[in-house]
């Protein structure tokens, strides 16, 4: 876009702000999120990581809590809120938070904060071409800013903030920028999403997605009992049924109805009522078309929004069709835990072990990003951890991942990216495992790594002597974290700051 063009646009935009102002109860209940975080470092984990900023918008809804993204509030350490009108900065806490579906709810602990705001109440999905009007403070402005748009799609999106969740989502023209992320979408005085990520620059233009509020109520509902259990999933990959040959060879009726179980996750919990090879013909008595789409509500959607709106113990009923019989089955639903080393951590600490200088830590996307590896031998595991299951046998992948120059380790750099399988002949499954290695009392560990080579052996004696100074050079202030624990956080001041 040329200057002049993006100042015409730029004027349009002002001008429709100038006339569209917020509505004054909306503008009273939506509040600018102030964050202080702290990013973890993968490459020395025991440092505490680089401090970061940012601006999010949030809203008050019943019980004076506000909601916002997760993404708003992650991994942050000092949290402030400020209302229109009020000079004030309130701290707040986080009293939950939803990674997998990028939703928050957050609280003040002043109860002057709490005066005169009306909490906003949620209506349904809107309809498609209906319009919206979105709230926040975009670019990290003082002044509350509202935009519209038209819904323009109904569907099931990536969720950017997991990078691997998969939810329901409603594309929007209305232009979502960072300090939107948090703030209510409004149609006709109600919330019916919250503003939460969007596309810029070459991908798309004038794309933003806001969460409907069937995520929204489930995970305010999840909530209620004190913690956040997650979503639940099948633990099944299935493909269409649409081709009218392969139809007739699974023994299927012309009736459009059907999908085919691919794989059965074994960590999941289809696991020991589901195989490979069965036809899923309808869910909890929703038939299940052969595009894998389910009736529910009055609105086609797609099969796991069945299991979408379930939570941790509840049960599903599948009828299904097994080598051309019909039978009736019945999963109690739980999360899948091996998916998640293929998603974004937050609130964490990472793990890791520091022995000998060199430095191990647990497979997972935010190492892979951090340290970009090229070994195609570790980028396979991490693609195929789950679809190849992969996870049967090591339940953690443990790599060595850096190397803190000493003399004791001077030859040990063509190791760097590689997978511990055993240790002195024990197998590694996990970091606790090569963490009770280390500690037996032998005079040399012998570590054999994934794929040829020869192992690559420390002397104990070696390793203990150079400890000390392997920690002041490198300021090793711990050399070990194996638990997934939140930093520490002080408690907040009553008062507005």
């Amino acid at each position: 876009m040329s200057r002049l063009l993006f100042l015409i646009s730029l004027g349009f935009l002002l001008a429709a702000n100038a006339f569209a102002q917020p509505n004054g109860k909306v503008q009273n209940s939506v509040v600018r999120i102030s964050a202080t975080d702290v990013e973890p470092d993968y490459k020395a984990p025991w440092n505490s990581g680089a401090v970061q900023r940012g601006v999010g918008a949030g809203f008050v809804i019943e019980g004076d809590r506000i909601m916002t993204n997760a993404h708003v509030v992650s991994n942050s350490r000092y949290l402030t809120v400020e209302r229109d009108g009020d000079p004030n900065k309130y701290p707040a806490s986080v009293l939950f938070v939803a990674h997998d579906c990028d939703l928050a709810l957050i609280k003040v602990a002043s109860p002057e904060f709490a005066k005169n705001v009306a909490p906003l109440t949620f209506g349904g999905i809107p309809a498609l071409e209906s319009t919206v009007s979105a709230y926040g403070y975009p670019i990290g402005g003082q002044r509350m800013s509202v935009t519209t748009g038209i819904v323009s799609r109904i569907d099931f999106q990536l969720y950017t903030h997991s990078s691997i969740d998969q939810h329901l989502a409603i594309q929007i023209s209305a232009q979502i920028n960072p300090g939107n992320s948090g703030g209510p979408v409004m149609q006709n005085g109600k919330v019916v999403g919250v503003a939460f990520q969007g596309y810029s620059g070459d991908v798309a233009q004038g794309v933003a997605y806001m969460i409907p509020t069937p995520v929204i109520n489930r995970f305010l509902k999840d909530v209620t009992d004190g913690r956040y259990d997650r979503y639940v999933d099948l633990g099944v990959t299935y493909s269409k049924l649409q081709n009218p040959a392969l139809r007739r060879f699974l023994g299927l009726q012309e009736d459009d109805r059907g999908v085919l179980v691919n794989t059965v996750i074994a960590a999941g919990a289809s696991a020991s009522a589901l195989r490979s090879g069965d036809v899923l013909l309808a869910i909890d008595d929703h038939p299940i078309a052969s595009d894998s789409f389910v009736e529910l509500e009055g609105e086609r959607v797609e099969m796991p929004e069945v299991v979408e709106r379930k939570f941790k113990g509840d049960r599903v009923k599948l009828d299904i069709l097994r080598d051309k019989q019909p039978m009736t089955v019945t999963i109690e639903l739980g999360p899948l835990w091996p998916y998640l080393i293929q998603g974004h951590s937050y609130d964490v600490l990472p793990r890791y072990v520091v022995f000998a200088g060199l430095l191990f830590q647990p497979l997972s996307l935010d190492l892979m990003q951090a340290y970009q590896p090229q070994d195609l031998r570790l980028r396979h595991y991490f693609d195929f951890y789950v679809s190849e299951q992969l996870f049967l046998e090591h339940p953690e992948i443990v790599v060595l991942t850096n190397i803190l120059a000493d003399p004791i380790n001077t030859y040990h750099s063509p190791y760097r990216g590689s997978i511990v399988h055993t240790v002195n002949d024990e197998k590694i499954r996990s970091l606790e495992d090569l963490a009770k290695a280390f500690a037996q009392p032998v005079e040399q560990f012998v570590i054999r790594l994934l794929g040829d080579g020869p192992p690559l052996v420390l002397d104990r004696a070696q390793a203990e002597s150079a400890r000390e100074r392997i920690k002041q050079r490198y300021n090793v202030v711990r050399e070990q974290n194996l638990i997934a624990e939140p930093p520490p956080k002080p408690p907040l001041p009553e008062d507005p700051a």
